[in-house]
């Protein structure tokens, strides 16, 4: 079989055009429904406590939270999202709280999630609240237009050598 001779040679804009596009190799991420949604951080980055870490005091953070370990303090954050294998005891105060482990202590979020295998032991202050069937539940609910208000967020320290100098005016 006889082709006709092309009368200008291709350019990679043509070659690429002719070829299927080639899918990604490798994992796909894993759909998380809030982590790396637009807007959901509010200008801060994606922060993530691992299974096996334990942390004793507070935790602020401007943008989200994830928690799969032990916390043993309160929680500042934009949006929370407390693992299957999370234990937090203390209060979560963020705009959306989601729940799947094990939190004792007070809840104040806009959005409030309590997920299948959530357990929660103590006061929730929300705007809204979805609690899934099978989800444990022992404390009480409190509706309100702005949970989060009237919480002081705790102030950051200042980083070690610093802490006697004054703000810059």
């Amino acid at each position: 079989m006889f082709t006709k001779k092309p009368d200008k040679e291709p350019t990679a804009f043509d070659l690429s055009r002719a070829s299927p596009p080639i899918p990604p190799s490798g994992p796909m991420p894993s759909a998380n429904p809030t982590m790396g949604r637009p807007g959901a951080t509010r200008g801060g980055g994606e922060s993530r406590i691992g299974a096996d870490l334990v942390i004793i005091g507070n935790l602020v953070s401007k943008g989200e939270i994830q928690i799969d370990g032990e916390v043993q303090g309160d929680l500042h954050a934009a949006n929370i999202v407390v693992g299957e294998t999370a234990r937090i005891t203390g209060g979560l105060v963020a705009d959306e709280v989601i729940v799947r482990g094990l939190v004792m202590g007070s809840i104040r979020g806009k959005r409030v999630v309590l997920q299948s295998s959530s357990k929660v032991e103590g006061d929730i202050f929300h705007s809204q609240l979805a609690i899934e069937q099978g989800a444990f539940f022992e404390g009480k609910s409190r509706r309100m237009d702005d949970p989060t208000a009237g919480v002081q967020r705790p102030e950051l320290p200042l980083p070690i050598g610093l802490e006697g100098v004054a703000p810059a005016t």
